[in-house]
Order: structure tokens, then sequence, then C-alpha cells
């Protein structure tokens, strides 16, 4: 009977293994982190990082790679990526100023948004952001306001639905991101027009947790459609084309992660093929990988409080988190599995119901998870592949302090996200006066 490691081994970080029957991740035991540091607790595992992002650099150069901060952001993120040489992906002031913060460079930064602000605009150009994605013509209107100085990219959604959630395809037409074809054409026109900036390429992003390759290969290949109609018209030549991220990464044991070293380069030789058959400039590939660099890095520890057995029903195990640090099952129904990490060795032969602790009936984990019978109060529970989107997403529901995050490496651990306190929930409140409390 297959145990608890063997299930889920290929979810966790690369460095995670077992020391008799307890879980260790980056060489530290989760037991001994959860009771240093308390749970809930986000642990990053720095190897699973850098390998996760070295995978899209075996074929494209570390500059062609922006970190897609809003998968997971914090200062150490951020210096982290820098160390690597990858560029790294904003979307609002906050994502920017963690960035600066960590003293990245700006000119190797993307801004992204839908609605990007004046005041972000304005700190776009007075710091030297290197390149702005341009998301409508009230956009185009703000950044000739704000005098930029930078290199542009029109967002174009090019019509294809990837087989995701409809919270995460972002590629329809039918989306608040980017420019249908219908005014694409316009878009490009008035962008090169900007004075100070410099049209640089074409940006879709066309959804998440894509698991195979295929849908970035139509992408490619209207896009280059598009770019021969640009030149022939226009006499534009692109220098860049940036697909964005989405590349899928397993949750759960039936999920297949879409590898970068295999799957990047077809999009090379798909970019090469379908650009030249045109008689078109072959531009330089740049993605933005966030989930499929941070997500398998992370796991999330929870104590367990409570089990709850409905005879002829289900089993709940009540843990000490939920919605308010991973919103995505709720949001999206994302399905994840789950282990006892102090009996890695029992087989998971019942399944049970992880919920959190918020007033929300959906405010469930996971479903059906495979755990031990004897899954007990005090037990330590590890959610694997958490990394991205469960702490970026965190919040304050019932007045739940956000967790702490944790980065493990060769047996040391360092606290990059202080916990919360029911001191800072409070601090920024006032009275009905208008007093601090």
């Amino acid at each position: 009977m297959v145990n608890n490691f063997e299930r889920v081994q290929p979810l966790l970080p690369c460095t995670a293994g077992v020391d008799g029957d307890r879980l260790v991740v980056g060489g530290c035991d989760t037991l001994e982190l959860a009771e240093r540091f308390g749970t809930p607790l986000v642990v990053l595992d720095r190897a699973t990082f850098e390998t996760r992002a070295g995978a899209f650099c075996v074929a494209l150069s570390p500059d062609q790679v922006f970190y897609a901060a809003k998968a997971f952001c914090c200062v150490a993120a951020c210096e982290l990526a820098e160390n690597l040489g990858l560029g790294l992906d904003v979307c609002t002031d906050g994502e920017l100023a963690t960035a600066i913060t960590a003293g990245f460079p700006p000119p190797r930064m993307i801004l992204h948004g839908n609605n990007k602000s004046a005041r972000e605009l304005e700190v776009a150009r007075d710091v030297g952001v290197g390149r702005v994605v341009v998301d409508s013509f009230q956009e185009l209107d703000r950044i000739a306001r704000a005098r930029l100085s930078t290199k542009l990219l029109v967002r174009v959604t090019p019509g294809i639905e990837a087989h995701t959630h409809s919270f995460i395809q972002t590629g329809q037409e039918d989306s608040k991101f980017g420019f249908g074809w219908a005014e694409a054409f316009e878009a490009v026109e008035r962008t090169a027009a900007i004075p100070g900036c410099e049209l640089i390429g074409l940006h879709a992003h066309i959804g998440s947790q894509i698991f195979e390759p295929t849908p970035f290969e139509l992408a490619i290949e209207l896009l280059a459609g598009f770019a021969a109609k640009l030149r022939g018209a226009l006499g534009l030549e692109l220098k860049e084309l940036n697909l964005g991220g989405g590349f899928g990464i397993s949750h759960s044991p039936d999920e297949m992660t879409l590898e970068p070293e295999v799957s990047v380069p077809r999009m090379l030789n798909k970019v090469t093929r379908e650009f030249s058959e045109r008689g078109v400039a072959i531009p330089q590939l740049f993605l933005e990988p966030g989930r499929a660099i941070v997500g398998a890095a992370g796991v999330t520890l929870y104590t367990v409080g409570t089990v709850k057995r409905v005879p002829g029903a289900r089993t709940y195990v009540s843990v000490d988190g939920g919605m308010s640090d991973n919103i995505r099952p709720a949001l999206y129904g994302a399905r994840y599995e789950a282990v006892v990490a102090g009996r890695m060795g029992d087989p998971p032969i019942a399944r049970m119901t992880v919920a959190g602790k918020h007033c929300e009936s959906g405010d469930v984990l996971i479903e059906d998870a495979h755990l031990p019978e004897n899954t007990h109060p005090g037990d330590v529970l590890c959610i694997p592949a958490t990394g991205a989107y469960s702490f970026s997403l965190a919040s304050n529901y019932n007045r739940v302090a956000r967790p702490a995050v944790v980065m493990v490496e060769d047996g040391t651990a360092i606290e990059i996200v202080a916990r919360e306190t029911t001191g800072d929930l409070v601090g920024r409140d006032r009275r009905l006066n208008g007093s601090r409390p």
C-alpha cells in the first residue's frame, strides 16, 4: 500500500523527504517549524524556487523570464528573483513599492494592470520601469499625460479560451484585459504615436493553469498573422512577443505539471516557424511565469483542532486556518491534497474533509483528503503546492491574522514575512470619535 509520502511526493518541493515518519522540507523538520513559528505557516523551499526558475532559463535567457509577483510577493521573493537575473512583472503600486524596497532594478520590471492609475504610471516614470503593457485606450491617454519614457507592449486578447476555470481565463475576447481584434490595430497605431515611448511588441496572456502547450501555439499563430498585418499596413517590425504565464502545476495527484523544459522550446519553434513563414522579423519570446516558479516551492502547515465524524456522511478535520489564507478552493474549486506531517508512513485509507475555522459553510480546503484513519487533534497537516495565490490572496476575514512565511534551505529556516498579530488588525481602526483605540 502506498504511504503518504509516496502519494504526494510529486506535489512537494524538490527537497522534501522523510526522517523517520516526519516530513522534512529544505532540510527542516516540518513539525519543528510548526512548533517554532506557529501555524498556519507557509513554508517556501528556496531550492525549488530556483530550480523551477532555472527550468525556464534552459531555452530563454533570464531577462526574458519575468517572475509574476502577483503569485507571491514580498521583499525576499523580489530579492531572490533579482539574484537569479529574472525580470519582474508587477501590476500595482504595492507590488512596485515592494520591488523597489527589495532593490530590484526598475529597467528589468514590466508594469501590468487593466486599470493603471495616473499615480502608478507617474511612479513608473519616476523610477524608470523598463516596460509597460497597454491595456486600454484610456490608459494610452494617461501614459501620454504622465510623459513616460519607456518601452510599450500592446495587450491583445486573441479569443482563445484555455480549458481552465472561467475566473482565470483571460485570453477570450470577452475580458476586462487588453484589446480584442476589432480594436487591436487602432491600439497599436495610437501606441506607436506616443511621444517619448517605443512600441516594441505584443502581449497576450490566455489564462492560468494550462496543462498543454497547444493553446500557446494557437496564440502564436494568431499573433504572427496580426504582426504581418501591422508590417504591411504600418511598416512596424515588432521586437518582442510576450505570452504571459499560465503554465499549470499539479496541486493534486491527478494533475500533470506543464514542464517548461519541453513546452518552451516548442513555443520558440512555433514563433520561428509562424513569423518566418509570413516574412516577418522573428521577435524575442518573453514569458511571465509565477505559479510555475513558486507554486510547488510552497507548503502550508496547519494544526488540527477538531475532528467531527458525521455518521453516514463524512468526517470533518478542522484546522486553524482556512479561506483567509487560501481562498482558491472556495473561489474557483481548486483541489489540493494533504498529509499528516508527523505520520508520513501511515496509509492514507480514509477520505476526510479538511475544513477551515471561519464562520462560512464554504470554508473547505479539501473536500476529500486521503488521511490516516486515526487523524486527531494536535496533528500537523501539510497541504502541498500552496506557494502561489494562497498567501498573496490572503485576507483578514473574521479578523483572522495572516500567517507567517518562512524560507527554508539546507536545514535553515528564515522568517521572510512576520505573522500578523491582533494588534496589527486593530492598529488601523479608529473609534467613533476618530481617535485611536
